[in-house]
């Protein structure tokens, strides 16, 4: 507040995490807030960078077409190309035509994929085919995908352009859900005071939840035990895998902490057991002619 308004403030400090509850900016958080700053600017870099690349490969391909037209009316103009010579050209393209006519096909689609569709950009976290992955580097024909361990795979954009892509980076802020379990006894204050635990936890958390999320039964699992969802809103998307699951562990651990302190366990109901008579066991048979020393061993036994 020294250099900036009151509002200017709580939006500045609100840019760090827990800075806005601990009313200070921790190295650590300061830490965190520079090397984010930094992966932003370099996806953002390395995205105009394919961009330009993929620009001026296109800008080639199109020249060399262009070059090729303006040939052939540069012949019709000066009347050296005759009606005879035109069939002879057009005859040759049918043969181009049928033997590139799938690359150009191919080739077309990525231009679409990649210019006009361009569902993505070099960084964002997408899901295809339930594969999460990073975009590593994006060309005309393929993007470079990294997988969650680190494995690379090529996609080619005109395959890509059938599939459908989840895209994290560019979704909203979204939900966490959460499930649980409690017994069907479990008396409604001890639920009531779970809820209250978990709501006011999850508002002194302003700098990464939303407040106050829906918590529900959702269903009954037979007779025993009950299910209960919380939907909570983190105030970022999914793009930052390893945040998500640091956000999600903390939550994790504040309902076992607060399920201890409340005394709600699960458990199941007893089961009845019969057991049937069974046959006598045998005994065994002891020879006389075996030593004495084996049969005081035996008694003892």
């Amino acid at each position: 507040m020294r250099f900036l308004t009151e509002d200017e403030s709580e939006r500045a400090m609100n840019l760090f995490e827990e800075a806005s509850e601990r009313h200070r900016i921790s190295k650590s958080c300061l830490k965190n807030w520079v090397v984010d700053a930094f992966r932003e600017r370099r996806a953002l870099a390395l995205t105009l960078n394919d961009t330009k690349t993929a620009v001026n490969r296109l800008h080639r391909i199109i020249n060399i077409l262009v070059g090729i037209v303006i040939i052939i009316i540069w012949l019709l103009i000066l009347g050296i190309a005759t009606t005879k010579f035109l069939l002879v050209i057009s005859s040759q393209l049918l043969l181009v035509v049928f033997v590139f006519g799938n690359s150009c096909k191919n080739l077309f689609e990525a231009v679409i994929f990649v210019f006009v569709n361009h569902p993505f950009d070099v960084g964002d976290r997408c899901e295809i085919d339930g594969v999460q992955m990073v975009v590593e580097e994006m060309n005309i024909l393929t993007t470079v995908f990294l997988r969650f361990d680190n494995q690379k795979i090529v996609y080619p954009n005109s395959l890509l352009g059938n599939k459908p892509i989840a895209n994290y980076y560019r979704s909203p802020d979204m939900q966490e859900i959460v499930d649980f379990f409690v017994h069907i006894a479990t008396p409604t204050e001890k639920i009531t005071a779970l809820k209250q635990r978990i709501l006011s936890y999850v508002d002194n958390k302003k700098d990464l939840w939303y407040p106050s999320p829906r918590i529900a039964f959702r269903e009954m699992c037979g007779l025993n035990s009950m299910k209960i969802t919380i939907w909570a809103t983190h105030k970022m998307n999914h793009h930052n895998m390893g945040e998500r699951f640091v956000r999600r562990g903390q939550l994790l651990e504040e309902i076992g902490k607060s399920c201890r302190e409340t005394d709600i366990e699960y458990r199941l109901y007893p089961l009845n057991i019969n057991v049937k008579s069974l046959p006598p066991a045998a005994a065994p048979i002891i020879s006389d002619r075996m030593p004495m020393s084996w049969n005081n061993q035996q008694r003892n036994a």
